[in-house]
């Protein structure tokens, strides 16, 4: 297939084309810190808290690679190939974070947790691609390491909006069973506020490069398909690509699979964490777990660029193994500290990893992948965070109830073995060029 050359972008063009990304980060943010208090607030034991979270998983699983393919095969003059998809998925987000905190009863909150991660994941899955199909090969790096900033930015306005509403109005609140304090309101209205507004921004500043006159044919040809045919067709093109996957891409998978059982497990278990080793309530757990976040997403924004000269040097697999090492070690430590400032000091530790892990997978894969199909396999990598995710929504439950004793600083330290897996495992992930992937060094 021809492929249209690329030009190379500045710095603001790639920071404007990422922009979009905040917002979706913020509500994402909500999702790590907000959402499990709120669960508790509505009366969920802990042990519930991993398969009330299975939303994450399922819809990620199945929305993101058909996004994915469907985004491959789609073309609009006027909005694009991957636009419309993140534009129409912020649209929902937006609306589920503004209802959100007037959930009356757990199952609405559940039921609306799904829907919003049905939004998120049609906005993250093509925003991955796009940045692929933008962006020569010698900019992948900064551009998913701009994603990576921007992550960490928009992780770090939600659990800062928590932490200041909390400090402003609910200190003084009385916590009633079964209802969501009023302070927790104001971060889920400004998430819905910057969801819309920060995809628009990337929509309109952002053209996309048009397909190949070959490309756009086979696009036409496609829509000119029964419906029945175009239905199959995403689940045809994910299935065409798993069976012809790079060999990378399952060791990356295996890598996944321990970090992000493990990520799970901190954020469903780090609030009720802080009830056991400080004696908070939730909601001074729950502030305590966003300055947490807030602390880690600050480090990630300081050291997401700086991670580009860094793989450049030393190699991808060098810098994501010891970030893994450096996560664990994080999670190692944090359970026998019952101070509130010297818990957030691990979390540099953490932080360096969150940007790694945002950013070097993706630019290792998008470099392995053919152009044509970088949507469908952007999704396949989001099936391997996903599945990850549903086994531990599935299985955790009954292990930190049976096995850990339903003592959270358990589940901490498990989360921290898991990552140290990960990082043996992240060694491996090394492939000659000789075999026209990539080689991770």
């Amino acid at each position: 297939m021809s492929l249209i050359k690329k030009p190379s972008l500045s710095f603001w063009q790639i920071f404007n084309m990422n922009v979009g990304f905040l917002g979706i980060q913020y509500s994402f943010g909500l999702q790590q810190t907000a959402i499990n208090p709120i669960f508790l607030y509505l009366g969920a034991p802990e042990e519930m808290l991993p398969i009330l979270n299975i939303a994450g998983p399922v819809t990620g699983l199945v929305i993101q690679p058909i996004i994915g393919a469907m985004s491959d095969k789609t073309w609009s003059p006027k909005w694009g190939r991957r636009k419309p998809y993140f534009l129409i998925g912020a649209i929902i987000g937006s609306i589920c974070l503004f209802a959100f905190p007037s959930s009356p009863v757990l199952w609405f909150a559940v039921g609306l947790l799904w829907i919003l991660d049905v939004g998120n994941n049609m906005a993250m899955e093509p925003y991955r691609a796009f940045v692929g199909d933008k962006l020569p090969e010698k900019q992948l790096s900064l551009g998913y390491q701009m994603q990576s900033l921007f992550v960490g930015a928009g992780i770090l306005l939600a659990n800062g909006s928590i932490v200041l509403f909390q400090y402003l109005f609910g200190g003084e609140s009385v916590e009633v069973a079964g209802e969501i304090p009023q302070w927790l309101y104001y971060s889920f209205y400004i998430g819905g506020m910057l969801s819309i507004a920060t995809i628009l921004w990337s929509v309109f500043k952002t053209p996309e490069i048009p397909p190949s006159d070959e490309e756009l044919e086979k696009i036409n040809h496609d829509k000119g398909q029964p419906f029945g045919v175009r239905v199959a067709k995403p689940f045809k093109e994910i299935s065409s690509a798993i069976k012809q996957m790079p060999s990378f891409m399952w060791k990356i998978g295996a890598v996944y699979l321990f970090q992000w059982y493990a990520l799970f497990i901190y954020w469903q278990y780090i609030t009720p964490l802080f009830k056991l080793t400080m004696g908070y309530s939730t909601s001074e757990a729950a502030s305590q777990s966003a300055q947490m976040s807030l602390t880690y997403n600050i480090v990630t924004m300081v050291v997401a660029l700086a991670l580009v000269p860094l793989t450049l040097k030393y190699g991808g697999k060098k810098v994501y193994a010891y970030s893994l090492v450096g996560t664990a070690l994080a999670l190692f430590v944090i359970p026998f500290i019952d101070d509130s400032l010297l818990v957030l000091i691990p979390m540099v530790l953490f932080g360096i990893g969150w940007a790694a892990m945002m950013g070097i997978p993706y630019t290792m894969v998008s470099k392995v992948v053919p152009q044509e199909r970088r949507g469908v396999y952007m999704g396949i990598l989001n099936m391997m965070i996903v599945i990850p995710m549903g086994i531990e929504t599935l299985t955790f439950g009954p292990i930190y109830k049976y096995l850990l004793g339903g003592n959270a600083v358990n589940a901490i330290l498990f989360a921290g073995v898991f990552f140290l897996i990960s990082a043996i495992l992240a060694t491996r992930l090394n492939i000659s060029k000789s075999t026209s992937e990539i080689e991770a060094k």
